[in-house]
């Protein structure tokens, strides 16, 4: 995803550890953290920025997921991959404790992931 692309939607951060995906609370779901890019912002900067400021958590952002699913929406789709930093959050997250959780891969059937995402994840369970 080229940084004109992520100027006009949302980035989404795929943040894993131990076999389980970083999750924030939504309107009635769980989802991935995600933000809009700053101008001149990287797709991996606006994760690693939107995750800092969501759950205070330091994460890199590796490679990003382009959607491979029909239908999926490639302004809102592509999420970052970040590698987990910190086990511990800082105090600087905007959410609370019950708005985030650490989720097994095998747990998240019900949150609202884009394929590409799942197909990810599916090819990095631990067994």
């Amino acid at each position: 995803m080229t940084v004109e692309q992520a100027a006009g939607g949302t980035v989404q951060a795929v943040v894993v550890y131990d076999g389980r995906l970083l999750l924030v609370s939504g309107p009635g779901h769980w989802e991935l953290p995600a933000g809009t890019p700053e101008p001149a912002e990287s797709p991996q900067a606006t994760a690693e920025r939107v995750v800092y400021e969501l759950t205070g958590y330091l994460v890199a952002g590796s490679q990003t997921i382009e959607p491979r699913e029909p239908g999926e929406d490639p302004v809102t789709v592509p999420a970052v991959v970040c590698q987990l930093l910190s086990e511990s959050p800082s105090d600087g997250g905007s959410l609370t404790a019950e708005r985030q959780r650490w989720a097994p891969f095998t747990e998240t059937a019900d949150a609202r992931l884009p394929g590409a995402v799942r197909t990810y994840l599916e090819g990095h369970t631990p067994v």
